[in-house]
């Protein structure tokens, strides 16, 4: 099950998935957000990695990589040189990706990669500081100040930047790595490993010598995946397969992509290479010699050419995610950890650990049919950034409740306690997509709440609040002496964290806050708004302060001065949502 968990991680590690799944808007939440969520957001260098390409005497060529759930603004890129009298040229900057907001308008974004050009004067050879302006925001509905990055660049044109970030991490490595063992343990890759290790080892198991002849395959095997991950990283990025993925165009068939493997998965079909490539292949691998170095080495070669419909699609996720981060070497490493992990079970054989592998039967085909319930999964997730909220969650309890289904939840028989135990979670399935079903009918879109919410009580709380109580600061100072007032008058405080440039800002502020069920139950608290539109340092060291990134964030303090830090809010929240946490408050607080 470990195994499994690993593989279907990668296929979860796909932008579809990370960016987002049920809402179009990439400033909202993916329904309710958490409390107490600083953590679910990346600090905003890792958030959005600038690299520099390359410079001549010419231009400056810059690289942004969003992380996939972040995107960047096209109006907010600034460029300038210091020292000034250096004249840069007119940068040139990609079409964006085009995004009505009810808020701020019309805007062009980015998500995945983003290249940019800087015309720099030909004439003057000088070293010189490129500042490097932008803004982000993450699609979980949180806003990052305006940031700027020093790049130093020299008289000839080269340039270092001030934090120079890698595209990979040890961690990915064992993730990928992990996928390529879980990859093997698949009903039409594991029948193959006794065949495989005969061909390859010729009963050279044991010693050195059948290390070296199973290195001699796993290697070059790993090394082709390695040479794939690279030309994704590479030419991925100049596609730039992620801010593609917004468009109806692409999405649907991508999603019958995904549901094409799935049906595979599932035993419907056997997906292969064409005939004639397939017998090709084929030939050259059986007049390959056994049992040398050499032919081992072109086995390992042809088996990564020859990659079967078990290792095809969840590879093409690996693939498309890979292709967001315009990192090749990246890429090639990823891709090299996952091939040896295939190469894990025939190394195991060659050292005379045989016995440790599992042997084949029907709980491959569960294995597979997991995949393929997955590849469903992607292919709704897909299908939800064109559909609308409630048309995804009636997918999503389709999915649910055809594994019910499958799991034999409706079949009332005698069964062992395995099955009863597969009944039993296919039951809670079938509850799921019931409870979807009903939430779609009645307009929601949230799969981790696909219910509609309770009815909120009749009688109010307390007196609604005047639009003109909230009391506005910008300074870190004026901040301090206001919640000093409201500690010494014994007062609970409510502070909101704005900015106008933060679109989930203006959400909370015209939806959120004067919705009739928060309105109500305001009363009784200071209510302060602290505005970081200018983004200085003064305000930056404040956000340093309370530990955030930027704005959205609702912040409770009690009266006697203490932050209620389990219950403030980071990000986007709707009204009933936001209702409920100043409930909880209000009981704390004996409101």
């Amino acid at each position: 099950m470990r195994r499994l968990f690993f593989l279907l991680f990668l296929l979860l590690a796909s932008p579809a998935f990370a960016s987002g799944l049920l809402d179009n808007r990439p400033s909202a939440t993916l329904g309710a957000s958490s409390l107490n969520n600083s953590a679910d957001f990346l600090p905003v260098h890792e958030a959005f990695k600038l690299s520099l390409v390359g410079s001549d005497a010419h231009s400056i060529k810059l690289r942004f990589v969003a992380t996939d759930g972040y995107y960047l603004y096209r109006h907010r890129f600034q460029f300038r040189s210091e020292p000034a009298d250096i004249a840069l040229g007119t940068a040139q900057i990609p079409p964006g990706e085009a995004k009505h907001d009810e808020f701020f308008g019309d805007v062009e974004v980015y998500h995945g990669v983003v290249d940019i050009e800087v015309p720099r004067p030909a004439a003057d050879s000088r070293a010189f500081t490129l500042l490097v302006g932008y803004q982000g925001c993450a699609d979980k509905g949180l806003c990052y100040p305006p940031e700027t990055v020093r790049l130093a660049i020299d008289g000839q044109g080269s340039g270092v930047p001030a934090s120079a970030e890698q595209g990979w991490s040890w961690k990915s490595l064992v993730l990928f790595f992990l996928a390529g063992v879980g990859l093997t343990f698949t009903p039409c890759v594991l029948p193959m490993l006794p065949i495989l290790s005969g061909v390859v080892l010729r009963g050279q198991v044991g010693g050195w010598r059948g290390l070296s002849l199973s290195l001699a395959y796993v290697l070059p095997m790993a090394a082709c995946f390695a040479l794939l991950g690279a030309l994704m990283g590479v030419f991925g990025a100049g596609l730039n397969l992620q801010a593609r993925l917004q468009s109806a165009w692409v999405l649907v068939p991508f999603a019958l992509f995904f549901v094409l493997f799935a049906l595979a998965m599932f035993g419907l079909f056997e997906l292969k290479l064409p005939q004639a490539l397939s017998n090709r292949l084929a030939g050259v691998a059986n007049r390959t010699k056994g049992g040398s170095l050499l032919g081992a080495a072109v086995l390992g070669v042809l088996s990564s050419l020859l990659v079967s419909p078990c290792v095809s699609a969840p590879l093409a996720g690996a693939l498309l995610y890979i292709s967001a981060s315009g990192d090749a070497l990246g890429g090639a490493l990823k891709l090299f950890a996952l091939g040896l992990g295939m190469g894990a079970p025939l190394l195991l054989i060659a050292t005379g650990g045989a016995a440790w592998l599992p042997k084949s039967g029907a709980w491959m085909n569960t294995v597979k049919n997991a995949i393929g319930v997955l590849l469903l999964g992607l292919a709704i997730g897909l299908l939800s950034r064109v559909l609308p909220g409630p048309a995804t969650l009636l997918l999503i309890g389709l999915l649910a409740a055809g594994v019910a289904l499958f799991l034999g939840t409706l079949e009332l028989v005698v069964k062992s306690p395995r099955e009863r135990l597969a009944q039993l979670l296919g039951l809670a399935l079938l509850v799921y997509a019931l409870a979807c079903w009903y939430g779609a009918l009645s307009g929601q879109g949230d799969p981790l709440r696909p219910l509609p919410a309770p009815p909120q009580a009749s009688n109010a709380l307390a007196a609604p609040v005047a639009a003109d109580a909230w009391q506005t600061v910008t300074t870190p100072a004026a901040l301090d002496a206001a919640l000093a007032e409201a500690k010494a008058a014994g007062q609970p405080v409510l502070l909101d964290w704005y900015a106008d440039w933060c679109i989930s800002c203006k959400v909370i502020e015209h939806e959120v806050l004067p919705a009739t069920a928060v309105q109500a139950q305001l009363g009784g608290f200071k209510l302060l708004r602290f505005d970081i539109t200018e983004s200085n340092a003064e305000q930056r060291t404040l956000l340093d302060r309370y530990q955030l990134f930027g704005p959205p964030a609702l912040i409770f303090f009690a009266a006697n001065g203490s932050e209620m830090s389990s219950d403030r809010v980071v990000g986007e929240i709707n009204a009933g949502d936001f209702a409920e946490v100043l409930a909880r408050v209000r009981g704390k607080l004996g409101l």
